[in-house]
Protein backbone atom coordinates (compact mmCIF):
# COMPACT_ATOMS: atom_id res chain seq x y z
CA UNK A 1 0.00 0.00 0.00
CA UNK A 2 2.81 2.43 0.90
CA UNK A 3 4.51 1.85 -2.47
CA UNK A 4 1.24 2.42 -4.31
CA UNK A 5 0.67 5.70 -2.48
CA UNK A 6 4.23 6.80 -3.19
CA UNK A 7 3.74 6.19 -6.90
CA UNK A 8 0.38 7.94 -6.84
CA UNK A 9 1.93 11.07 -5.37
CA UNK A 10 4.92 11.14 -7.70
CA UNK A 11 4.80 14.10 -10.05
CA UNK A 12 5.30 13.05 -13.69
CA UNK A 13 7.10 15.10 -16.30
CA UNK A 14 4.85 17.41 -18.35
CA UNK A 15 2.83 15.34 -20.84
CA UNK A 16 4.78 12.21 -19.86
CA UNK A 17 1.65 10.05 -20.19
CA UNK A 18 -1.29 10.36 -22.59
CA UNK A 19 -4.56 8.61 -21.69
CA UNK A 20 -7.24 10.64 -23.50
CA UNK A 21 -8.72 7.55 -25.12
CA UNK A 22 -9.30 5.98 -21.70
CA UNK A 23 -11.68 8.78 -20.82
CA UNK A 24 -13.59 9.07 -24.10
CA UNK A 25 -13.80 5.46 -25.24
CA UNK A 26 -14.51 3.59 -21.99
CA UNK A 27 -18.10 2.32 -22.10
CA UNK A 28 -19.12 3.79 -18.74
CA UNK A 29 -17.25 7.09 -18.77
CA UNK A 30 -18.18 7.83 -22.39
CA UNK A 31 -21.84 7.44 -21.40
CA UNK A 32 -21.37 9.85 -18.52
CA UNK A 33 -19.46 12.28 -20.75
CA UNK A 34 -22.24 12.22 -23.32
CA UNK A 35 -24.77 13.00 -20.59
CA UNK A 36 -22.66 16.02 -19.63
CA UNK A 37 -22.47 17.10 -23.28
CA UNK A 38 -26.25 16.97 -23.61
CA UNK A 39 -27.04 18.81 -20.37
CA UNK A 40 -27.88 22.27 -21.72
CA UNK A 41 -27.18 23.92 -18.36
CA UNK A 42 -23.57 22.75 -17.97
CA UNK A 43 -20.26 24.31 -19.01
CA UNK A 44 -18.36 21.08 -18.54
CA UNK A 45 -17.86 18.77 -21.51
CA UNK A 46 -19.49 21.38 -23.74
CA UNK A 47 -20.65 24.96 -23.42
CA UNK A 48 -24.19 25.64 -22.28
CA UNK A 49 -26.91 25.86 -24.93
CA UNK A 50 -27.33 29.68 -24.96
CA UNK A 51 -23.58 30.14 -25.46
CA UNK A 52 -23.50 27.60 -28.30
CA UNK A 53 -26.34 29.40 -30.09
CA UNK A 54 -24.51 32.71 -29.73
CA UNK A 55 -21.26 31.10 -30.87
CA UNK A 56 -22.82 29.53 -33.97
CA UNK A 57 -24.40 32.86 -34.91
CA UNK A 58 -21.03 34.59 -34.60
CA UNK A 59 -19.15 31.91 -36.53
CA UNK A 60 -21.74 32.12 -39.29
CA UNK A 61 -21.52 35.91 -39.43
CA UNK A 62 -17.71 35.98 -39.55
CA UNK A 63 -17.54 33.55 -42.45
CA UNK A 64 -20.62 34.69 -44.38
CA UNK A 65 -18.45 35.81 -47.30
CA UNK A 66 -17.94 32.11 -48.10
CA UNK A 67 -21.25 30.58 -49.02
CA UNK A 68 -21.58 26.84 -48.44
CA UNK A 69 -18.16 26.64 -46.83
CA UNK A 70 -16.58 23.29 -46.11
CA UNK A 71 -15.69 23.01 -42.44
CA UNK A 72 -14.34 20.37 -40.10
CA UNK A 73 -14.95 20.20 -36.36
CA UNK A 74 -12.10 18.36 -34.62
CA UNK A 75 -13.43 16.88 -31.39
CA UNK A 76 -17.04 17.40 -32.47
CA UNK A 77 -18.59 15.31 -29.68
CA UNK A 78 -22.34 14.71 -30.19
CA UNK A 79 -22.61 17.42 -32.85
CA UNK A 80 -23.51 20.48 -30.81
CA UNK A 81 -21.72 22.70 -33.35
CA UNK A 82 -21.82 20.55 -36.48
CA UNK A 83 -25.61 20.22 -36.43
CA UNK A 84 -26.50 23.95 -36.32
CA UNK A 85 -23.70 24.86 -38.73
CA UNK A 86 -25.01 22.30 -41.21
CA UNK A 87 -28.45 23.87 -40.83
CA UNK A 88 -26.85 27.10 -42.05
CA UNK A 89 -25.80 25.39 -45.28
CA UNK A 90 -22.19 24.52 -44.48
CA UNK A 91 -20.69 21.28 -45.75
CA UNK A 92 -19.67 19.75 -42.44
CA UNK A 93 -17.30 17.01 -41.30
CA UNK A 94 -17.09 15.99 -37.64
CA UNK A 95 -14.25 13.96 -36.12
CA UNK A 96 -14.28 12.41 -32.64
CA UNK A 97 -13.01 9.16 -31.15
CA UNK A 98 -16.03 8.63 -28.93
CA UNK A 99 -18.23 6.12 -30.74
CA UNK A 100 -21.09 6.94 -28.40
CA UNK A 101 -20.94 10.67 -29.16
CA UNK A 102 -20.68 10.11 -32.92
CA UNK A 103 -23.64 7.71 -32.82
CA UNK A 104 -25.72 10.43 -31.18
CA UNK A 105 -24.56 13.00 -33.74
CA UNK A 106 -25.38 10.72 -36.65
CA UNK A 107 -28.84 10.01 -35.27
CA UNK A 108 -29.53 13.74 -34.89
CA UNK A 109 -28.36 14.42 -38.46
CA UNK A 110 -30.53 11.60 -39.83
CA UNK A 111 -33.59 12.84 -37.94
CA UNK A 112 -33.12 16.33 -39.40
CA UNK A 113 -32.15 15.19 -42.88
CA UNK A 114 -28.73 16.82 -42.64
CA UNK A 115 -25.88 15.56 -44.80
CA UNK A 116 -23.03 15.58 -42.26
CA UNK A 117 -19.98 13.36 -42.57
CA UNK A 118 -18.88 11.92 -39.23
CA UNK A 119 -15.68 10.00 -38.52
CA UNK A 120 -14.92 7.91 -35.43
CA UNK A 121 -11.19 8.51 -35.19
CA UNK A 122 -8.38 9.95 -33.12
CA UNK A 123 -7.85 13.26 -34.88
CA UNK A 124 -4.13 13.12 -34.11
CA UNK A 125 -3.51 10.33 -36.59
CA UNK A 126 -6.60 9.97 -38.79
CA UNK A 127 -6.30 10.30 -42.56
CA UNK A 128 -8.59 12.87 -44.19
CA UNK A 129 -8.66 13.47 -47.93
CA UNK A 130 -11.11 16.41 -47.98
CA UNK A 131 -10.02 20.05 -47.96
CA UNK A 132 -11.71 22.74 -45.88
CA UNK A 133 -12.30 26.47 -45.66
CA UNK A 134 -12.62 26.42 -41.87
CA UNK A 135 -11.38 24.12 -39.11
CA UNK A 136 -12.81 24.28 -35.60
CA UNK A 137 -11.34 22.95 -32.36
CA UNK A 138 -13.59 24.17 -29.57
CA UNK A 139 -13.76 23.70 -25.79
CA UNK A 140 -10.00 24.15 -25.35
CA UNK A 141 -9.14 20.76 -26.84
CA UNK A 142 -5.87 22.25 -28.08
CA UNK A 143 -4.76 22.68 -24.46
CA UNK A 144 -4.88 18.93 -23.83
CA UNK A 145 -2.15 18.28 -26.40
CA UNK A 146 1.58 18.14 -25.76
CA UNK A 147 3.92 20.53 -27.62
CA UNK A 148 4.78 17.84 -30.18
CA UNK A 149 1.13 16.91 -30.62
CA UNK A 150 0.17 20.56 -31.11
CA UNK A 151 2.88 20.99 -33.71
CA UNK A 152 1.65 17.93 -35.58
CA UNK A 153 -1.95 19.10 -35.28
CA UNK A 154 -1.19 22.53 -36.74
CA UNK A 155 0.77 20.91 -39.55
CA UNK A 156 -2.27 18.75 -40.29
CA UNK A 157 -4.58 21.77 -40.19
CA UNK A 158 -2.34 23.58 -42.66
CA UNK A 159 -2.38 20.64 -45.07
CA UNK A 160 -6.17 20.26 -44.83
CA UNK A 161 -7.03 23.92 -45.42
CA UNK A 162 -7.59 25.43 -48.80
CA UNK A 163 -5.59 28.58 -49.62
CA UNK A 164 -6.79 31.35 -47.33
CA UNK A 165 -8.58 28.90 -45.06
CA UNK A 166 -8.83 29.54 -41.33
CA UNK A 167 -8.63 27.82 -37.96
CA UNK A 168 -10.81 28.87 -35.04
CA UNK A 169 -9.96 27.46 -31.63
CA UNK A 170 -9.97 28.47 -27.98
CA UNK A 171 -7.45 27.97 -25.16
CA UNK A 172 -7.05 28.61 -21.46
CA UNK A 173 -5.19 31.79 -20.55
CA UNK A 174 -2.35 32.51 -18.12
CA UNK A 175 -4.93 34.28 -15.98
CA UNK A 176 -6.66 30.92 -15.50
CA UNK A 177 -3.30 29.26 -14.76
CA UNK A 178 -2.70 31.70 -11.89
CA UNK A 179 -5.92 30.43 -10.27
CA UNK A 180 -4.83 26.77 -10.24
CA UNK A 181 -3.19 25.31 -7.14
CA UNK A 182 -1.74 21.93 -6.28
CA UNK A 183 -4.16 19.83 -4.25
CA UNK A 184 -5.21 16.29 -3.35
CA UNK A 185 -8.78 15.01 -3.12
CA UNK A 186 -10.03 11.56 -2.24
CA UNK A 187 -13.32 9.81 -1.79
CA UNK A 188 -15.32 6.63 -2.30
CA UNK A 189 -17.49 6.79 -5.43
CA UNK A 190 -15.46 9.89 -6.40
CA UNK A 191 -17.44 12.28 -8.64
CA UNK A 192 -20.68 10.43 -7.94
CA UNK A 193 -20.07 7.28 -9.92
CA UNK A 194 -18.51 8.97 -12.94
CA UNK A 195 -15.62 6.50 -13.22
CA UNK A 196 -17.33 3.15 -12.83
CA UNK A 197 -20.73 1.53 -12.29
CA UNK A 198 -19.09 -0.59 -9.58
CA UNK A 199 -17.77 0.40 -6.17
CA UNK A 200 -14.47 2.28 -6.35
CA UNK A 201 -12.23 4.77 -4.60
CA UNK A 202 -10.95 7.82 -6.41
CA UNK A 203 -7.91 10.02 -5.90
CA UNK A 204 -7.34 13.35 -7.64
CA UNK A 205 -3.87 14.85 -7.57
CA UNK A 206 -3.55 18.29 -9.14
CA UNK A 207 0.03 19.17 -10.13
CA UNK A 208 1.12 22.55 -11.50
CA UNK A 209 4.19 23.22 -13.65
CA UNK A 210 5.15 26.87 -13.30
CA UNK A 211 7.83 26.98 -15.99
CA UNK A 212 5.75 25.24 -18.65
CA UNK A 213 2.40 26.77 -17.59
CA UNK A 214 0.84 23.32 -17.49
CA UNK A 215 -1.61 21.74 -15.04
CA UNK A 216 -2.20 18.02 -14.57
CA UNK A 217 -5.35 16.60 -12.99
CA UNK A 218 -4.31 13.02 -12.28
CA UNK A 219 -7.16 10.65 -11.44
CA UNK A 220 -6.36 7.29 -9.86
CA UNK A 221 -9.35 4.95 -9.78
CA UNK A 222 -9.11 1.92 -7.51
CA UNK A 223 -11.63 -0.88 -8.09
CA UNK A 224 -11.72 -4.39 -6.67
CA UNK A 225 -10.32 -5.88 -9.88
CA UNK A 226 -8.12 -3.09 -11.24
CA UNK A 227 -6.40 0.24 -10.61
CA UNK A 228 -6.08 2.78 -13.41
CA UNK A 229 -4.79 6.31 -13.82
CA UNK A 230 -6.15 8.98 -16.15
CA UNK A 231 -3.98 12.00 -16.92
CA UNK A 232 -5.84 15.20 -17.83
CA UNK A 233 -3.20 17.67 -19.06
CA UNK A 234 -3.93 21.33 -19.75
CA UNK A 235 -1.56 23.82 -21.35
CA UNK A 236 -2.21 27.49 -20.58
CA UNK A 237 -1.29 30.19 -23.10
CA UNK A 238 -0.46 33.83 -23.59
CA UNK A 239 -1.59 35.33 -26.91
CA UNK A 240 2.08 35.77 -27.83
CA UNK A 241 2.89 32.14 -27.11
CA UNK A 242 -0.07 30.87 -29.10
CA UNK A 243 0.73 33.17 -32.00
CA UNK A 244 4.32 31.86 -32.08
CA UNK A 245 3.11 28.27 -32.44
CA UNK A 246 0.75 29.21 -35.26
CA UNK A 247 3.32 31.29 -37.12
CA UNK A 248 5.87 28.46 -36.96
CA UNK A 249 3.28 26.24 -38.65
CA UNK A 250 2.52 28.56 -41.57
CA UNK A 251 -0.36 30.64 -40.21
CA UNK A 252 -0.91 34.32 -39.58
CA UNK A 253 -3.15 35.55 -36.77
CA UNK A 254 -6.23 37.46 -37.87
CA UNK A 255 -7.70 38.27 -34.44
CA UNK A 256 -7.98 37.30 -30.78
CA UNK A 257 -11.26 37.18 -28.86
CA UNK A 258 -12.21 36.32 -25.31
CA UNK A 259 -14.27 33.35 -26.51
CA UNK A 260 -15.57 31.60 -29.62
CA UNK A 261 -18.68 33.78 -29.56
CA UNK A 262 -16.74 36.89 -30.60
CA UNK A 263 -16.51 38.66 -27.24
CA UNK A 264 -13.80 41.34 -27.55
CA UNK A 265 -10.46 40.21 -26.18
CA UNK A 266 -9.62 41.21 -22.61
CA UNK A 267 -6.45 40.38 -20.68
CA UNK A 268 -8.49 39.22 -17.67
CA UNK A 269 -10.27 36.51 -19.66
CA UNK A 270 -9.76 32.97 -18.36
CA UNK A 271 -9.97 31.74 -21.93
CA UNK A 272 -9.42 33.29 -25.31
CA UNK A 273 -10.02 32.36 -28.93
CA UNK A 274 -7.99 32.90 -32.07
CA UNK A 275 -8.69 33.02 -35.79
CA UNK A 276 -5.57 32.04 -37.73
CA UNK A 277 -5.34 31.98 -41.53
CA UNK A 278 -3.19 29.75 -43.68
CA UNK A 279 -0.43 31.76 -45.34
Amino acid sequence: MFTALEMMNQKPEPFEFYTAADLWTDAHTSERMLACHLDDSLDLSSRNAPFIRKSVEWITSVFTSKRNIALADFGCGPGLYTTPLARQGAKVTGIDFSERSIAHARKTAANEGLDIRYMVANYLDCAIEDRFDLILMIMCDFCALSPSQRKAMLKKFNSLLRPGGSVLLDVYSLKAFEEREEAVEYGPDFLNGFWSPDKYYGFLHTFTYQKEKVVLDQYTIVEAHRTRTVYNWLQYFSPEGLEKEFMESGFCIEAFYSDVAGTPFHTDSREFAVIATKR
